[in-house]
């Protein structure tokens, strides 16, 4: 085995100073993260707790095997724009059923859960990755489509999310939705296009508008649960494969679904391998170049 030699000084000046230098950027790399995790904000997360639902990231963790990583992909989207960090919607690849699976959930707690042009920029990317590998996608739904104040930058590129959700099923790869609320608009669309759907009782409602737009537009009176709700969906309108009676049994659901795809990998894993610990102190690695 081939060891690499280290020219560092840790006892340097320079070295001090690249280190600090580098410690800072990781700290603030840090509070964007931190940024990230908040989703919305103590305000909105409280009032989404307070109509008994789960975060996106504990709906995510529910879903996941137990103790299996999640690697989340692009979790900074939107840094350095007016729209806040992590572009309301988690995306990364997890295992369920010791399947690795694509997973996106959007996070209701920002907006809503409607999708800025970051989101868009996030999804494509998550689904660019899942569909090289051969991964079925698990979407957890809660969006109100797009946020209206950008949506001359969503209407026409956001088309092509639903273009890649239709590749995927032709291609013979699942597409598994969870709905837990409100999926208006735009965010109607990805159950509409999945080939598994799962809806959660009393909760989830899938329309391109609600009732004040149907009065609006044709004088009809109509509530939520007649136009779109998880029953009307599931025994007259078809949409829905599955009724949940609450979030956890719908997650129970969406594992069982991808147990029954009885799905195989298109190429075997690598063999592993042994790997030795590092000759030289990690922190170190650090210190190595100047932080720009």
């Amino acid at each position: 085995m081939t060891l690499l030699a280290s020219a560092l000084d840790p006892a340097s000046a320079e070295y001090a100073e690249h280190r600090a230098a580098m410690l800072e950027k990781l700290a603030a790399l840090d509070a964007e993260q931190a940024k990230a995790l908040e989703g919305g904000g103590e305000k909105y997360v409280q009032r989404h707790r307070k109509r008994g639902k789960l975060l996106a990231r504990e709906r995510i963790e529910l879903l996941l095997d137990p103790d299996t990583p999640f690697l989340e992909l692009s979790p900074l989207a939107a840094w350095g724009s007016d729209y806040p960090v992590g572009a309301s919607m988690v995306t990364g690849i997890g295992v369920v059923e010791g399947v690795e699976c694509l997973i996106t959930a959007n996070d209701p707690t920002v907006r809503g859960g409607a999708s800025n042009p970051w989101t868009l920029k996030k999804a494509f990317r998550a689904h660019e990755i899942g569909h090289a590998n051969r991964l079925p996608s698990i979407h957890l739904v809660e969006s109100g489509g797009a946020d209206l104040p950008s949506q001359k930058e969503i209407f026409i590129p956001g088309g092509a999310l639903f273009k890649h959700l239709t590749q995927s099923s032709a291609a013979g790869i699942p597409t598994i939705a969870v709905v837990f609320g409100n999926s208006t608009a735009g965010g109607a669309y990805v159950p509409g296009l999945c080939d598994h759907v799962i809806m959660v009782k009393e909760r989830a409602k899938v329309f391109l508008g609600g009732p004040p737009l149907v009065k609006m537009a044709t004088g009809e009176e109509s509530d939520d649960e007649s136009l779109g709700g998880a029953e009307m969906h599931a025994r007259t309108s078809g949409l829905a494969d599955h009724l949940a009676e609450d979030e956890r049994d719908a997650l129970r659901q969406a594992r069982r679904v991808v147990a029954r795809l009885n799905w195989r990998k298109a190429y075997a894993d690598p063999d592993p391998l042994t790997v030795e610990p590092p000759k030289y102190d990690e922190d170190d690695s650090s210190a190595s170049s100047p932080a720009t």
